[in-house]
């Protein structure tokens, strides 16, 4: 089986809707989805995850390259500015694995990714001479995370919804996005981001079960590690106020 078009998929509506797009363009048996597991994830985004496949009629490869945890304790420290080991080695690292292998196998595809130059004002200048409908080498995209012998072997990356705005790729997927957006989170993959803010970070942690066991964990790595994983008061706020120890005594 050849396949035109790999959509890497977070869980998130951005690469959701990429998947979508890429099906209606190409058809489910042309697209394949990949999925690379953080082990960090809440449960509900695994699901959602299956959950696409059985939607669009596509296969959804997982792979995995190790854990946030395990990461973090090698690296000792969470991540976070310019040391994201949790994006570098357990997402582009696979995908850049994956993407060699499968071009190996059946030549040159399409690599649609979810990016979108609103989310930040980072992307918005990383992208700012990139179209939407243009394909180009991977190292175009992100020069230091992908290597010029992919486009060599024909990979070519596509933006396809990166002048898109928030309510035009909630209103493409028209409710079919994972839960946890309808539930207060922004963005979801990661549960929480450790990179992310710490007021996402303790929403996260007082959500639900699997949220209170995340947190548990947590300071287990920061007594490891000797650090924090809070980084502004809104952290030390909360602890403070006796939130974070009543879910550890539970």
């Amino acid at each position: 089986m050849n396949y035109k078009i790999l959509v890497p998929v977070s869980g998130g509506k951005d690469s959701q809707t990429c998947l979508k797009m890429a099906v209606e363009k190409v058809g489910a048996e042309n697209v394949l989805g990949l999925f690379c597991d953080t082990k960090f994830e809440h449960p509900k985004t695994y699901k959602h995850v299956k959950r696409m496949a059985s939607m669009y009629g596509v296969k959804i490869e997982t792979v995995c390259g190790g854990s946030v945890v395990e990461e973090t304790l090698r690296f000792k420290r969470f991540p976070g500015g310019g040391a994201r080991h949790c994006t570098d080695k357990l997402k582009i690292r696979e995908t850049k694995i994956f993407c060699k292998d499968l071009a190996e196998r059946q030549g040159g595809f399409e690599v649609w990714y979810g990016m979108r130059s609103g989310e930040s004002h980072e992307r918005a200048a990383r992208y700012e001479n990139k179209i939407d409908e243009e394909l180009y080498h991977p190292h175009e995209i992100m020069p230091s995370k992908y290597p010029k012998y992919l486009g060599e072997m024909g990979v070519r990356f596509k933006l396809p919804i990166l002048s898109w705005s928030d309510s035009e790729v909630f209103d493409y997927i028209k409710g079919e996005e994972n839960p946890l957006y309808g539930e207060g989170f922004g963005r979801v993959g990661c549960f929480p981001c450790l990179a992310g803010g710490d007021g996402w970070k303790v929403l996260a942690f007082e959500h639900d079960d699997f949220g209170r066991e995340q947190y548990i964990k947590v300071k287990q790595i920061e007594e490891e590690i000797g650090k924090s994983v809070f980084t502004s008061g809104v952290g030390d706020r909360w602890e403070n106020s006796g939130q974070g120890c009543l879910i550890c005594s539970i």
